[in-house]
């Protein structure tokens, strides 16, 4: 359960911060942590700066399960935090595509409602939405129902 509370803190971080993917900004606030700048790490992970810039940034799209290793040694994570970057990882396609063929006509409505304005809504309601698909995830997990 630990881990998924550090999901939920990336999922509100993610949503106060500017133009970075929950990945990327895990990525940045473990090289903060310890030491490691941008130019040591892509040496490391054998790409340029820019490249694993863009990355963090959204600009590429979600990270090689060879790159994550890498990150995972680099930075030095074990167990859950490990666990939180390849999870983190695989919510970070900046350019996600949601198909929604088959399901209720209000999950199109969401999905087309989100994708159209979700460049507009603010930090804080990036927050709340986010709390309440972790609720109905947890709600879901408890009581055994298929996603």
């Amino acid at each position: 359960m630990a881990g998924r509370a550090r999901f939920i803190s990336a999922c509100a971080a993610a949503a106060s911060r500017d133009a970075m993917t929950p990945f990327g900004q895990r990525v940045r606030d473990l090289r903060a942590q310890r030491g490691v700048t941008l130019a040591r790490m892509a040496d490391a992970l054998g790409v340029t700066p820019a490249y694993l810039s863009a990355l963090e940034h959204g600009k590429r799209g979600r990270p090689t399960f060879t790159l994550i290793q890498g990150a995972i040694h680099v930075l030095g994570v074990i167990w859950d935090e490990a666990d939180e970057l390849v999870r983190l990882a695989d919510l970070s396609h900046p350019r996600v595509v949601v198909d929604t063929a088959g399901l209720e006509p209000e999950a199109t409505l969401l999905a087309n409602r989100l994708a159209r304005e979700i460049g507009a809504l603010e930090p804080d309601v990036l927050r709340r939405l986010c709390a309440v698909l972790d609720e109905a995830a947890t709600s879901r997990i408890g009581s055994d129902k298929p996603a």
